[in-house]
């Protein structure tokens, strides 16, 4: 239980955060091409209570992979609504991977505060759980962007495909989407999506950390 706790205070911020900015971004992107949808529900804002899904939150902790609640967005609303998708698609994981960097920049900032402060109980105290906290935020980004990028609709990477694809193929790539979110589960319940992922994640991950 305590490990649990532990896990959940580390953990728990930079996965609220993630989860947050990635659907912020998907409603910020689809209200700059002229969708209001998401900001009419009250969506539009970095408040992650009104993004967060429980079941997905906590899947993160026991299957390694999370979700909050889709932002609405209404492709009607777009001068091209093939092209307005794929870039409201693409937003999502992109500001994951943005905000992995950024936690990689912080984190080689705490490591030289802690080679140039002097050693206290009071610092050691504060730096280890934040540090904690910030690579813990690259790894979470890192896997909340790359699973997106995966082209299996729902997921972001299946709607960016649906984008690219002509329009007969995307209609029957659309039609895979009541399936995609069963095949996901299935490969994460199997192993075989830590398979998939785990190796270009582990990869991004010392890169940005080294």
């Amino acid at each position: 239980m305590n490990d649990f706790l532990t896990q959940l205070l580390i953990i728990g911020p930079p996965l609220l955060l993630a989860l947050t900015i990635h659907e912020f971004a998907h409603g910020l992107v689809a209200f700059h091409f002229g969708d209001p949808t998401a900001r009419n529900a009250g969506r539009l804002t970095m408040n992650p209570l009104k993004h967060l899904d429980p079941v997905g939150t906590l899947a993160f902790f026991f299957i390694k992979f999370g979700w909050a609640k889709p932002v609405p967005v209404n492709p009607v609303y777009f001068r091209d609504p093939k092209r307005g998708m794929l870039w409201v698609a693409l937003a999502g994981p992109a500001s994951n991977l943005l905000l992995a960097l950024a936690f990689a920049a912080l984190a080689k900032l705490l490591a030289l505060l802690a080679m140039v402060l002097p050693y206290s109980a009071i610092a050691e105290a504060i730096l280890v759980p934040f540090n904690g906290m910030v690579v813990a935020g690259v790894w979470i980004n890192l896997v909340l962007g790359v699973i997106n990028l995966l082209p299996i609709p729902p997921l972001d990477g299946g709607r960016i495909v649906i984008g690219l694809l002509p329009d007969r193929l995307a209609t029957i790539f659309m039609g895979l989407e009541r399936y995609g979110f069963i095949v996901l589960l299935i490969l994460a319940l199997s192993g075989m999506l830590g398979k998939i992922v785990l190796p270009i994640i582990r990869f991004a991950h010392r890169l940005l950390l080294t």
